[in-house]
C-alpha cells in the first residue's frame, strides 16, 4: 500500500494521462444559452466500463448495459451533458458519428453492422442562460465527439466553463469541468474528469477553503467575510430571476474515473463505487435527492491489472487503484471550481470562486 505520501500526477494531471482516451467539448453561450456536452472517446475497440449512480434524481442512458452480469463489456464513448433529461439527445449525435466510423458492438457479418455503446448522464442546467429551451441536442453531441477525435491521443483539453461544465453551478459558486491524475508505484495511472454541478458546496462555509484542497491556502477572515456577502447577494439575485420562471434548484455532479490497469467489469464497478467517496469528500453534502450524482469507470487495459501471489495481496494491490480513484476525483472537483469563470445571465448570477477569493 501507499506509504501515505501523495501520489505524483501524470504528465498533464488529466484524464488523458490514461493512454488511449481523448476528451472533447462543445458548448453554446449567450442569447439564452449556457450549456454544453463533454465526450470521453475510448480507443478503437472500446474499453471496459461500469457505472455507479448515487444521486436521488439521475438522468442516464445505457447504464444498465454496464451491469457486469450483462452481455456488453466495452463502451465506445461516454457522454456527460447539460440539459437534464432533454440533454440525452446529445448521445444520439455521438452514436451516429461512431457508426459512421465503424465503431461499436458488431452485430452482423459486415464490419459496418455495429451498434455503438455510448452511456450518458445528464446534469441540470436548464434556464441558467435565461432560455429554458436552450439545451444540448444531437448536433452539439456530434460537435463534442468531433472535438475529441480531432485531438491527439494523450493531448490535454480545456477545464472550467466548457462542455458539460458550461452551465454548471456548485453550491452557489460557478461549477465547471475539472480533471486530475495520479501514477501508482506500479506504474499504472488513475485519473478523473468531473463536471461539478452540486447542490452541496465545494467550499467550507466557515473558512472559504475548498474541501478538495486540504493543503491549500485558507482565505483571510476579511476576504472570506466579503466573499460570503457577495455570494449571498448573487444567490438572492439568482433566486429573484429564476423563481418567477419556475426554475427549481436542481443539480447533479457527473464524473469519469479511468485507469490503464486491466480490470474486469466487476472491478470497474467497484472503482466507480469507491470513487463516490472522493465526491463526498470534495462536495458536502453529496448524493442528495436533487442531485443525480453518477460516476463512470473506464479501464483501458494497457497495463497489467492488480495482482499478487495470494488473493489478499491481489486485493491490496487493487486497493491502491480504488484509493487513487477517490483521491483524483477530490482534486478534480477542486480544479474544476478553480478553473470556472463566473456568469451573469437572465437566468442568474453565478460567481466564480476565484472571482470572490482571488489569490486567497
Amino acid at each position: 500500500m501507499n506509504d501515505g505520501m501523495p501520489l505524483p500526477p501524470g504528465p498533464l494531471d488529466a484524464l488523458t494521462d490514461v493512454a488511449g482516451l481523448r476528451v472533447g467539448h462543445a458548448q453554446r453561450v449567450g442569447n439564452g444559452w449556457l450549456t454544453g456536452v463533454t465526450v470521453v472517446l475510448a480507443p478503437e475497440g472500446g474499453t471496459v466500463a461500469a457505472a455507479d449512480v448515487r444521486g436521488g434524481g439521475p438522468g442516464t442512458r445505457e447504464t444498465d448495459v454496464l451491469d457486469p452480469r450483462n452481455l456488453v463489456t466495452h463502451v465506445d464513448a461516454v457522454v456527460l451533458t447539460g440539459g437534464s433529461a432533454f440533454g440525452l439527445d446529445a448521445a444520439g449525435g455521438v452514436v451516429a458519428w461512431l457508426e459512421e466510423h465503424g465503431r461499436g458492438f458488431q452485430v452482423g457479418p459486415d464490419p459496418s453492422e455495429v451498434v455503438p455503446i455510448v452511456p450518458a448522464a445528464v446534469l441540470f442546467d436548464l434556464g441558467r442562460g435565461g432560455d429554458w429551451r436552450a439545451r444540448p441536442d444531437a448536433a452539439l453531441g456530434r460537435a463534442a465527439v468531433e472535438d475529441a477525435a480531432s485531438r491527439e491521443v494523450g493531448a490535454g483539453f480545456p477545464e472550467g466553463t466548457v462542455g458539460a461544465g458550461t452551465g454548471a453551478r456548485a453550491g452557489g459558486f460557478k461549477g465547471g469541468i475539472g480533471t486530475a491524475s495520479a501514477v501508482l508505484p506500479s506504474g499504472a495511472t488513475v485519473a478523473a474528469l468531473v463536471a461539478v454541478n452540486s447542490a452541496g458546496s465545494p467550499v467550507d462555509p466557515g473558512s472559504g477553503a475548498l474541501y478538495g484542497e486540504p493543503d491549500g491556502r485558507v482565505p483571510s477572515a476579511g476576504r472570506h467575510a466579503e466573499a460570503a456577502r457577495r455570494l449571498a447577494e448573487a444567490g438572492a439575485e439568482t433566486l429573484r430571476r429564476s423563481v418567477p420562471a419556475g426554475r427549481p434548484p436542481l443539480n447533479t455532479t457527473l464524473a469519469v474515473v479511468a485507469t490503464d490497469a486491466a480490470l474486469s467489469p466487476s472491478q470497474a464497478q467497484k472503482l466507480a463505487g469507491t470513487a463516490h467517496g472522493g465526491l463526498a469528500r470534495a462536495v458536502r453534502p453529496a448524493h442528495l435527492m436533487t442531485d443525480g450524482d453518477t460516476v463512470f469507470a473506464l479501464a483501458t487495459g494497457g497495463r497489467p491489472g492488480p495482482e499478487g501471489p495470494t488473493p489478499i495481496e491481489a486485493a491490496l494491490a487493487f486497493n491502491e487503484v480504488l484509493a487513487a480513484g477517490a483521491d483524483v476525483l477530490v482534486r478534480a472537483v477542486a480544479k474544476g471550481v478553480l478553473a470556472a469563470e463566473g456568469a451573469d445571465t437572465p437566468g442568474g448570477v453565478f460567481p466564480a470562486y476565484r472571482e470572490l477569493y482571488g489569490d486567497r
